[in-house]
């Protein structure tokens, strides 16, 4: 029987110790366990973080194994090579396909029946390997997706227009990568198309900050990268952020990386679209009317996964 407040994260770098730490702050879970292929990182991880639960939410974090995972109500996978400076997502695909399928390979063993998140890069690409690797419904199996590049949207656009970020409804979708696009046409402030608040905030086009916002969010993992080595804390709060959704069945609307079945005359990949998530996971896939250049654009960056699919 799944127990709805038990959660599991696999691997423990960066990224998974910033989840684990952001879903203890947020209290959502009342169990959760640590998984590494080194036993001492995750004991290590699990340690730290249970020492601040004094301040935080009531909570049992542990380092476990696979066998700890049967009745979690979430799996959150992070494990992977890390994305170096000058290297791209796509670089990353053959030897973080190899992981997955290993990874996928143990849970399967277990009586595992709740949902995937997949949080390693390339994300839309391991998503769609761990959902053909595992045999899971379609709805179970979701990547984090470009949720982050969407947070990563909304606040540069919050400063340029100097608006509060909450007041700010913009996404990204296609590859979390450097195909993915910005869906300005969709855009807009507190219901108010984005240019044309541009216009009222500030009495001049938009246009130009337009491209260099995208250009700015689409970068963002190179320049931290180049900076700190490693980008964690955002894809923490955002992979925490899917997991609260799923779990509390909020019906929130995320673009997450999803199965296509033809919606945007797009299928068999798995790509970052806004889509309703829940209990049972992926809800609905959304159809927005996106213009002529954002469909091309969406096309195109699926065309470039599927040659890489059909490779590895």
């Amino acid at each position: 029987m799944i127990n709805i407040q038990k959660a599991a994260v696999i691997g423990c770098g960066f990224v998974g110790a910033s989840i684990a730490y952001t879903l203890m702050q947020k209290g959502i879970f009342s169990e959760l366990v640590l998984i590494d292929a080194v036993m001492e990182k995750a004991e290590g991880e699990a340690m730290d973080i249970s020492h601040g639960l004094p301040f935080a939410h009531a909570m049992d974090i542990y380092a476990g194994t696979y066998a700890d995972i049967e009745d979690a109500s979430i799996l959150i996978i992070t494990a992977g090579a890390n994305q170096k400076e000058g290297e791209t997502r796509l670089d990353l695909v053959q030897k973080n396909a190899g992981i997955m399928r290993s990874i996928i390979g143990n849970i399967r063993k277990t009586a595992f029946d709740g949902l995937l998140l997949i949080v390693s890069n390339p994300v839309d690409i391991l998503t769609e390997v761990a959902l053909r690797e595992s045999g899971y419904p379609e709805e179970r199996v979701i990547g984090s997706g470009t949720v982050l590049d969407t947070a990563r949207l909304k606040y540069l656009i919050s400063e340029e227009l100097e608006i509060d970020s909450r007041n700010v409804h913009a996404f990204i979708v296609g590859e979390h990568g450097d195909s993915e696009l910005a869906v300005w046409s969709c855009a807009n402030i507190y219901g108010i198309p984005v240019e044309k608040f541009a216009e009222l905030r500030r009495q001049k086009e938009f246009s130009e900050e337009m491209n260099e916002i995208y250009c700015s969010v689409r970068d963002s993992a190179y320049e931290i990268i180049k900076r700190k080595g490693a980008t964690y804390y955002g894809i923490g709060m955002a992979a925490a952020k899917i997991a609260e959704a799923l779990v509390r069945d909020s019906h929130t609307v995320a673009p997450v990386s999803v199965h296509l079945n033809g919606e945007y005359g797009l299928q068999d990949l798995c790509l970052s679209i806004p889509t309703v998530l829940g209990k049972n996971g992926a809800e609905q896939i959304l159809e927005i009317n996106f213009n002529e250049e954002e469909k091309r654009k969406l096309w195109h960056s699926a065309e470039e996964l599927k040659k890489i699919l059909a490779r590895i």
